[in-house]
């Protein structure tokens, strides 16, 4: 499907999801979130101001008990509800879990009695940090996730009966989301769409990390648009998500504030879709260092998945990242879609002003 043909597609489902009135009222709940696991001293340095919601990384299980961790954490929390001062509509949400987060997800949520205690430590913990809700970052249900991680086919009805749980503990005014996997096995086995945006609010989906670090092919890692050898993209996951039922209003797509160096095998061209291993990130705020041409790099634009790339041909690394273009591709997407809004992973990558959060305001 051509890139004009998806975009009709979208446009026209979102539509007839919308009340007449349905452009105004999108610009005002378009939601742009960001993920911030940063210093406790560095919360203010950002400019907060411009984000409907952000995300506190990470919480994890104590027992059956959403936990944080650390007199540093509670701090980082604590100056996040204090920007509530100058932006009184944020919403400051705890989030579980993590790439790394959630080692006992799958054993404690396979119990009401795990599920429900679970439901209830949220609850106390939102009313002492006043906070206004939580992201559930449990990568993955049902499939394999971090190595090593248990799993279970039971996940994907367990994770419908936690959020009902955390609902029906937590009320109708506490802002439920999750991070879910942009890809397509995530999205086909390990959520039961109809059934889990009944309790939940949005669903911020990663849309990156496509290519990750166990891929042996080079790609890019936050496309917006596939291309005829890389399926997986922002509109793929999109695509798929409508038709599995999710409201256009409950989908917040995912912007990467950082990049990924793929080292290209012997042998072959230095270029996308060649054999490969990821080598290391990056952040956006050293990108310009980091793949400037002094360093040896040759930045490309892929007009197909609308998305940057850079090579460096001695060292023979290809870069994948989001810039101030694709970004701003990525926010008109979300909002010529009708969609939920766009979100990031993760505020500490950025540049104090000028980064890639003002090009989304910018957009918006």
């Amino acid at each position: 499907m051509t890139k004009i043909y998806k975009s009709i597609f979208l446009t026209t489902a979102a539509f007839f999801l919308l009340p007449e009135d349905g452009i105004s009222q999108r610009l005002d709940d378009f939601k742009v979130i960001g993920y911030y696991a940063g210093p406790t001293e560095l919360v203010d340095s950002f400019n907060t101001d411009q984000l409907t919601h952000i995300i506190f990384c990470f919480g994890h299980l104590s027992g059956n008990r959403l936990h944080i961790s650390n007199a540093r954490d509670t701090a980082t929390i604590q100056s996040m509800v204090r920007r509530k001062r100058t932006n009184p509509s944020l919403k400051v949400l705890l989030s579980l879990g993590g790439w790394s987060g959630c080692e006992t997800c799958s054993d404690v949520f396979n119990t009401k009695t795990g599920r429900q205690e679970f439901a209830e430590s949220v609850k106390e913990l939102t009313q002492y940090f006043r906070t206004d809700g939580l992201d559930l970052d449990w990568e993955y249900p049902a499939i394999q996730g971090f190595p090593g991680h248990a799993f279970r086919k039971d996940d994907k009805e367990n994770f419908t009966e936690l959020v009902k749980a955390i609902r029906n503990v937590n009320g109708d005014d506490f802002v439920i989301s999750f991070a879910a996997g942009g890809f397509t096995k995530y999205i086909h086995e390990s959520i039961d769409w109809q059934e889990v945006i009944r309790y939940t609010d949005f669903i911020n989906v990663m849309t990156y990390d496509l290519v990750h670090g166990y891929s042996d092919t080079s790609g890019h890692h936050t496309p917006l648009y596939s291309t005829t050898k890389q399926v997986e993209s922002t509109d793929n996951a999109v695509q798929m998500l409508i038709q599995s039922g999710v409201p256009p209003s409950q989908i917040v797509i995912g912007a990467a504030f950082y990049g990924r160096f793929f080292k290209i095998e012997d042998g072959h061209p230095v270029d996308l879709y060649m054999p490969c291993h990821f080598s290391h990130g990056f952040s956006y705020k050293h990108a310009a260092d980091s793949l400037s041409a002094e360093s040896g790099f040759t930045k490309h634009w892929d007009d197909v998945a609308e998305a940057p790339y850079a090579l460096h041909q001695e060292r023979r690394l290809l870069a994948s990242f989001d810039d101030e273009k694709s970004i701003a591709l990525k926010t008109q997407y979300a909002l010529d879609n009708k969609l939920g809004g766009i979100m990031f992973w993760q505020l500490i990558d950025d540049t104090f002003r000028n980064g890639l959060l003002q090009a989304i305001i910018d957009q918006r």
